[in-house]
């Protein structure tokens, strides 16, 4: 009763402001969007012919080198950039964009994985009245809209609930949900709902229960970024823009116009970052979208500029999918430190985050053990007790650097707002600073209609309000069927492809790989606990890859869901992309080693290592040291010390089990901290202490000393594979 009094209660105390809020959101003149329509006019509009093969990366080369002078040029492979090369070669423009790293490897491919709107800044627009903050909103729930239209393979609505621990919130967050309804208009994805406590625990059963009141469900997008970063950029190579990874820009060139006698950016001179070939590429406009590097762009046309963006670090985890349901987020609105946290299914795993603090601008951003453990404090504070959270469930971590523009009147990074700015200086460099994932449509439309506009080039209005990006065309919900009837592939394994490639799942199946099994027919796995297959690197190698940290991040998102199963794909990636790119056997250990510090710094494997040290200390009472001695010496019969790959061969002998020599290293060696091959005493009790606190989870070595013990005279099959368990 007292839940329903609230509720209503809430529609009376609302009822104003509500229609206050509409009144806003009609004058706002923002023109609502009917996807249907507007596809077939967007459609209609494009008059650039698409090409029915991707270019190769070669090609794209040449035609940066050869092309005498292109209309516009971008500086930057991200989200933005990529829209900017997409909305400029649909108007008719001679396009190119340079990316000295790969598409998406920076903050694009580091989000929390939402379109959203942002509840908070409209919560912000409301309580300070603020009506650029509410314009940012409406922009980017209209987008929010279109990006689910033009990419419905890697994108879709996802409820996310907020739940209630005190009967006087339930009004005031009903309030602001409904206004987030109302300002998206008939963008709205679904109405949002109130739960009660019992219905609440139904959709998310592993709620805090302790005094919760109720939820409120609302409505918001999810998408792979990377992939959707990539699909932007190959549907802009399709159209005939000339885009290029790995093509560094070294400096502005600048031509002196003789009508004025100013000096004009003309092009640039860039470095093929994989030939180590330097070469010009002449423009008429020169467009800086470099994100958190943006002032280092500004700066090489004019080095007194002063700085426009202040960057921001943003911290998330992953951990395994029984965190949360499997179609259902949350959102905890307000931690201990007044920071946003969501919680959010994502590829089968859990996504944890955002931090937010100030950081310097850096290639390599790394997660710190101070945000990974706010993170998981914060989610301990919304999860039943019943529910261990442990530091070593975390199977990855990553640092995301935003490019927020500055606020002079702002004291800290939380209240600066994303809204985008463009600018051109004196000598014509057009720069996009700020912004968010959502939008980057809108902000490119910006700003080549800022470009047009500067540099006197002839083009129409944008074209890509609902422009289908690469694999949506004949996309459907059941496309994978087909996958799994036509090709044979096993049904997980053909939903992952058409929920990454879309209509292009089907250039992946012709080339996968027979298995010799009854079933599947074809698709061999790269890694047994993820529907990752080979034909997956061979295409993308097509998709412009070009090193082994390409395929584990961003072609694949291995390394995003669990660092370990990453590492142990690795090798296979790499012989199979050195058949592709003739790597030697020394290019291969580049790579390799290249791939294992990526993921040993900025995916959160350096945090293992920091969980499990040689001075780790050991805290078991004395039942539990006696009783791993006494494990430890069912290996150690010989009283040496320690035990190696011979002792452990010996007793899995003993109860007639078999595991390969290569897979008992790799046990032994997650355990062996000084790496000399062996694992002592106080290693595996170091071992057992950190799994015991929670560090540690997952451990195949525990795993296989416990069973050996436990069925030492039974013959069993004992479990090798890495489980759920992380960092």
């Amino acid at each position: 009763m007292a839940f329903q009094k609230a509720v209503k209660g809430t529609a009376l105390i609302g009822g104003g402001a509500i229609a206050t809020v509409f009144g806003l959101s009609q004058f706002s003149q923002y023109r609502n969007k009917h996807s249907t329509f507007v596809h077939v006019q967007a459609a209609e509009a494009v008059t650039v012919p698409i090409k029915n093969h991707l270019p190769t990366r070669e090609q794209q080369i040449l035609a940066l080198q050869t092309t005498g002078e292109f209309d516009v040029l971008v500086i930057g492979g991200g989200a933005t950039g990529c829209g900017c090369a997409l909305d400029a070669v649909t108007r008719g423009l001679k396009t190119a964009l340079l990316e000295r790293d790969d598409f998406s490897s920076g903050t694009s491919s580091r989000s929390t994985k939402l379109i959203h709107g942002g509840v908070r800044y409209l919560q912000k627009a409301i309580m300070k009245l603020d009506f650029e903050q509410y314009k940012m909103v409406k922009e980017a729930l209209e987008e929010r809209a279109n990006l689910l239209e033009i990419a419905p393979h890697l994108s879709a609505p996802l409820p996310i609930m907020l739940p209630v621990y005190k009967w006087w919130q339930l009004p005031y967050y009903w309030f602001g949900i409904k206004l987030y309804d109302l300002v998206a208009g008939s963008q709205c994805l679904r109405s949002s709902y109130v739960l009660s406590k019992s219905r609440a625990l139904e959709h998310f059963p592993m709620l805090r229960k302790d005094e919760l009141v109720g939820a409120i469900v609302y409505y918001d997008g999810q998408h792979n970024d990377a992939r959707m970063n990539l699909a932007i950029a190959l549907t802009a190579a399709r159209y005939g823009a000339a885009t290029a990874n790995y093509a560094e820009v070294l400096r502005l060139l600048k031509t002196t116009d003789p009508a004025s006698g100013k000096e004009r950016v003309c092009g640039v001179r860039c470095r093929d970052v994989l030939t180590g070939q330097e070469f010009d590429v002449k423009a008429k406009c020169v467009i800086n979208a470099t994100g958190p590097f943006t002032d280092s762009v500004r700066k090489m046309d004019d080095q007194e500029v002063p700085n426009i963006c202040q960057p921001s670090a943003g911290v998330h985890i992953v951990m395994p999918g029984y965190y949360s349901p499997d179609n259902m987020g949350l959102l905890d609105p307000a931690t201990s430190d007044g920071r946003v946290i969501f919680f959010l299914p994502w590829e089968k795993m859990t996504i944890a985050g955002t931090t937010d603090s100030p950081t310097d601008v850096t290639s390599h951003p790394i997660p710190t053990e101070e945000d990974i453990n706010f993170i998981l404090n914060e989610v301990r504070n919304y999860l039943s007790v019943d529910v261990e959270v442990r530091r070593g469930d975390v199977l990855a971590a990553w640092s995301g650097i935003r490019p927020l523009v500055i606020d002079p009147n702002s004291k800290d990074t939380q209240s600066i707002s994303r809204n985008h700015v463009v600018t051109i200086s004196d000598s014509g460099l057009v720069t996009i600073a700020g912004g968010k994932w959502t939008t980057y449509r809108a902000m490119a439309q910006d700003t080549i209609d800022a470009a047009i506009q500067a540099h006197d080039l002839k083009a129409g209005s944008s074209k890509t309000i609902g422009l289908q990006l690469q694999g949506a065309e004949d996309w459907s919900p059941t496309l994978y069927i087909r996958l799994v009837q036509d090709y044979g592939l096993e049904s997980e394994v053909a939903q992952h492809l058409a929920s990454t490639y879309g209509d292009k799942a089907f250039e992946v199946a012709k080339i996968a790989q027979v298995t010799g099994k009854r079933w599947p027919i074809v698709g061999k796995r790269l890694v047994s606990e993820f529907p990752y297959i080979e034909a997956e690197v061979v295409y993308g190698v097509k998709e412009y890859a070009r090193t082994a940290v390409d395929m584990i991040s961003r072609r694949t998102r291995l390394a995003f869901l669990n660092v370990q199963a990453a590492e142990e794909a690795l090798p296979r990636i790499i012989d199979i992309m050195g058949k592709e790119l003739n790597w030697n056997e020394q290019k291969k250990k580049e790579e390799l080693e290249a791939a294992k510090k990526f993921l040993y710094y900025e995916m959160g494997y350096k945090v293992k290592s920091d969980q499990l040290t040689d001075s780790s200390e050991i805290s078991l009472g004395p039942s539990d040291i006696e009783r791993y001695k006494k494990r430890f010496h069912m290996f150690d019969k010989d009283k040496k010390g320690f035990i190696t790959i011979l002792d452990v061969q010996r007793v899995l002998e003993s109860i007639s089990v078999q595991i390969a020599e290569n897979t008992l290293h790799d046990i032994l060696n997650e355990v062996d901290l000084n790496k000399n091959g062996q694992v002592e005493l106080n290693e595996f009790l170091q071992l057992m202490s950190a799994i015991q606190k929670g560090h540690v989870s997952g451990s195949r070595l525990a795993v296989l000393m416990k069973t050996a013990e436990e069925n030492l005279h039974q013959r069993v099959v004992i479990p090798v594979d890495r489980s759920g368990g992380g960092l």
